[in-house]
């Protein structure tokens, strides 16, 4: 080793076990006290920074510190901008109390999209358009500008690298879901004939994923006959199951009633020709004069009693498939589908209120997440700025409204939509970390995150995150 005259100099080592008798072996030289502790960082697997300072004895004299600036984050939450010219990851390192701290706003690759007018609130309208691996090493977001995916791998202090990005094979992607090394994407429009929701029809198509690189499956490509709002894998992956916003409606040449279908998924990843099943809750021309589900956010799980997928209903589309009117928008509303083995769907309950009454408060709910154990589970309501808690009351997918109101922000303060997009803070999508101890919940008009402890079904309001947001136009948050 080459002794240095007087000056001090660092090299950095990775944290191998043979660094050890080398360091051992230069604290002969000098004090040696300055290695106490480090020999544990290298133990652990942490990049250490060595300082060697010749004094003027003429012996070296040994620092260092390990290089883990992300050491004291407890995780991360990450926002995608949805920026039209050129969509961005935010990212934030979490602490243990779960409060936020910035650590940088990173380019993807493509570019954001808006596909449901100028208010800037739920452009995609989808849920999981930014979707994290289980290991949380990677991100994957949608750029619906410019119809492409990018993988986005998460740094220890994590600051995000963009490792890969790749076409959809078709028009605005707006939903991710991944299980197992296959992922999987939909878009809402197949022809690009961009005429508004109510007469989209979208497709779905496949990927496998291979520590941050994604390859095309050939053969999975599949139409759809509605427009699609979210995907999700079963919980063993041989099952794809999408929502839609569109049932129903009166526009849509396939004239298709289903808010949610189910695609087989073999053990290569591709999906049957078509879907084993789709259903509704709400069909068209209900004597109730109920408005129709558009159906968004959703998670599928397992109970002892067989397999669940729990939705969210905006209730939107007039009964008779008509085209929604703000002021006649509907209380939101839950319903849950048992998925069988074979891909076919039962009702198990349908169209619970998010609010009192069919026609007041909570009218667009639209994202779900779900406590680690299954039991709770908080779905947010777009407009009104809030959160409702719900849980299940048994093994056979029964559920109630436990809260109507367990979170609140600025809601909208007329029926007027100018007035109304102008007032609220707009609640879009919201995550939940792995450990279920805090809930993250993206402001849509307001440029902010909202921090949540979670106790049980309870929320306590952290702290309210601004200033490095776009104030309209996000879509999609994840942490861990």
């Amino acid at each position: 080793m080459t002794l240095f005259n007087k000056k001090q100099k660092y090299f950095t080592r990775p944290a191998l076990a043979c660094s050890l008798p080398i360091l051992l072996a230069l604290s002969a030289c000098g004090d040696g006290s300055t290695l106490a502790g480090l020999d544990e960082d290298l133990s652990n697997g942490e990049d250490v920074t060595i300082s060697l300072t010749q004094n003027d004895d003429g012996n070296l004299v040994i620092g260092g510190s390990a290089n883990n600036a992300g050491s004291d984050a407890a995780g991360g939450v990450f926002v995608m901008s949805n920026i039209l010219d050129e969509n961005t990851i935010v990212a934030y390192s979490r602490a243990a109390d779960g409060t936020l701290s910035l650590v940088g706003e990173f380019p993807t690759g493509g570019d954001g999209g808006d596909f449901d007018g100028p208010e800037g609130l739920d452009p995609l309208i989808s849920a999981y358009a930014i979707i994290n691996t289980p290991d949380n090493e990677f991100l994957m977001n949608v750029n619906a500008g410019s119809n492409t995916i990018s993988v986005m791998q998460v740094n220890e202090d994590m600051s995000l690298t963009l490792v890969d990005t790749i076409g959809t094979r078709g028009v605005g992607p707006n939903s991710l879901a991944y299980h197992n090394g296959i992922v999987y994407v939909t878009n809402i429009d197949a022809d690009g004939e961009f005429a508004g929701e109510p007469d989209q029809e979208g497709s779905i198509y496949g990927y496998t994923f291979d520590n941050g690189d994604l390859t095309a499956i050939p053969g999975s490509l599949r139409e759809l006959d509605n427009r699609p709002a979210a995907v999700r894998f079963s919980p063993d992956g041989t099952q794809l199951l999408i929502t839609s916003i569109n049932a129903g409606s009166a526009a849509l040449a396939s004239g298709n009633d289903d808010s949610i279908v189910v695609f087989g998924i073999d053990e290569n990843g591709v999906p049957t020709d078509a879907p084993t099943d789709g259903a509704t809750s709400t069909p068209r021309g209900n004597a109730e004069g109920r408005n129709l589900p558009s159906a968004i956010g959703f998670e599928v799980v397992d109970r002892s009693n067989g397999r669940f997928a729990i939705v969210t209903e905006a209730r939107e589309f007039r009964s008779e498939g008509e085209p929604p009117i703000f002021p006649g928008l509907q209380t939101g509303s839950v319903s849950v589908y048992q998925v069988n083995d074979d891909g076919s769907l039962n009702i198990t309950q349908q169209d619970l209120l998010a609010g009192q009454t069919p026609t007041v408060g909570q009218r667009t709910a639209c994202w779900i997440v779900f406590s680690p154990d299954g039991e709770y589970f908080w779905v947010s309501n777009a407009l009104d700025a809030s959160i409702s808690t719900y849980r299940f009351t048994d093994d056979s997918g029964n559920i109630e409204l436990v809260e109507e109101l367990a979170a609140i922000g600025v809601q909208p303060t007329s029926t007027d939509p100018a007035v109304a997009f102008a007032t609220t803070d707009g609640w879009i999508d919201l995550d939940i970390t792995d450990d279920g101890a805090f809930i993250y919940q993206l402001f849509g008009l307001a440029g902010a995150v909202g921090v949540y402890a979670v106790d049980g079904g309870n929320l306590t309001l952290v702290e309210t995150v601004t200033g490095d947001l776009p104030v309209q136009n996000t879509q999609g948050i994840v942490s861990f």
